[in-house]
């Protein structure tokens, strides 16, 4: 039975846009499956289900193995760089700069000291003595 349950989850979340556990709980019990909201937690857990943004900038579950590649996800997503001094200002979609900061931050660990990330804009703070070509260089795999 578990197993059955979890290849429907699987499928539901696959298949269609959900966007809380609610809803997944309304969905399983359309198709039999009368669980309680903690059980399903435990499901999401295992089957390593996220919420990622969708392209409406909505969150929804998806299976960790459908994460897009951070490469993908921000050849999409960033709008602009632009610098002021040494720090540069990234604007993406909304509910995506999380993500690009986190990429970033793993990309360039010897050209960038860190980021600071809202909803739609990362700032980029260079380590001492980066320029801005190399700071573009290192982002230009993502533009």
């Amino acid at each position: 039975m578990k197993g059955q349950r979890l290849a429907i989850i699987q499928e539901i979340i696959s298949t269609q846009q959900v966007g809380s556990q609610e809803e997944l709980l309304q969905l399983l019990s359309a198709k039999g499956y009368f669980i309680t909201q903690a059980t399903l937690s435990r499901d999401i857990r295992k089957l390593q289900i996220v919420k990622r943004p969708n392209q409406n900038g909505d969150y929804v579950y998806t299976l960790d193995h459908e994460r897009v590649s951070p490469h993908k996800a921000t050849q999409k997503t960033i709008d602009s760089i632009e610098f002021s001094g040494h720090l540069a200002v990234v604007k993406t979609r909304p509910g995506y700069a999380a993500a690009i900061a986190s990429e970033i931050d793993s990309v360039a660990p010897k050209e960038i000291a860190g980021t600071i990330a809202g909803d739609d804009t990362i700032l980029i703070i260079p380590r001492e003595g980066i320029s801005r070509e190399e700071i573009k260089k290192v982002l230009k795999p993502m533009l």
